[in-house]
């Protein structure tokens, strides 16, 4: 369980002061996270659950939230952003992400494009961006499931999971974890609302990245392809060097190809 009143005095003098929503289960924290913005909730809210009935990822593929073994929750955003620079969400969600496990594990984790976190070639983190529009009314919702305490995964999905603690050998604690996530993201999200720092979001993360660079990958998606990935573009889509030339993928997933 966390303990509701320290995380509350962590982030005293933060923008999520006072805007903590903790439920012991939900559905999907970043439906609840939805619901609220549509409704006028303020920048910087946080929705908090120990277990998830209905999380979702990308794609809606479903994400596996047991009671108490992950670390589930959206983070409500209403930056001040054109609406072209909303495709780096992910991208700073993903750059928090690794930042705060390395804090509150110790752990080199990999950002392979455009959402998904591992550590070593197994999947620890999933990110889901759901966002509206832009200006005052508009909002950004960055969902963030990571396996922190999980020892054992559903048959379909043991050889592509991991959890913090299986790569560390001992229990991390997810309070620690949070907080340095919310630390990690808003400094993120402000850089997003710089245009001068926005502009090096590319490059810091092709830098602690493995994928972004010369590696042999499938893209799923619309832009269906196989080829070497050439780095990312100024929006933060993935360039990748194919037979037929370099194709730009701008949605979609990518997995390691075995051509």
């Amino acid at each position: 369980m966390y303990d509701l009143a320290a995380l509350e005095a962590e982030l005293a003098g933060t923008i999520f002061a006072g805007k903590l929503h903790y439920a012991c289960a939900t559905g999907s924290t970043n439906a609840d996270a939805v619901a609220a913005a549509r409704a006028g909730e303020p920048h910087g809210s946080v929705f908090l659950a120990d277990e998830q009935r209905a999380g979702r990822g990308r794609s809606d593929h479903g994400w596996f939230s047991k009671a108490g073994d992950g670390l589930y929750v959206s983070i409500l955003l209403r930056p001040r952003i054109p609406i072209a620079r909303l495709t780096f969400l992910p991208l700073i969600a993903g750059l928090a992400c690794v930042e705060a496990i390395r804090s509150a594990a110790d752990l080199n984790a990999d950002l392979r494009w455009p959402n998904d976190v591992l550590i070593g070639p197994r999947k620890a983190v999933g990110i889901l961006v759901e966002s509206q529009g832009v200006g005052e009314k508009g909002f950004a919702v960055v969902g963030i499931g990571i396996n922190v305490h999980q020892r054992e995964f559903p048959a379909e999905l043991a050889t592509m999971a991991t959890s913090l603690d299986i790569e560390t050998g001992r229990a991390v604690s997810r309070q620690r974890l949070l907080v340095s996530l919310l630390q990690s993201l808003v400094r993120e999200a402000l850089a997003l609302e710089d245009e001068r720092k926005a502009k090096e979001i590319s490059q810091r993360v092709e830098k602690i990245s493995t994928w972004m660079r010369g590696r042999a990958v499938e893209v799923h998606g619309p832009q269906t392809c196989v080829g070497i990935t050439a780095g990312l573009d100024a929006n933060g889509f993935l360039r990748v060097e194919t037979a037929q030339g370099v194709v730009t993928a701008r949605t979609g997933g990518i997995r390691e190809s075995s051509r």
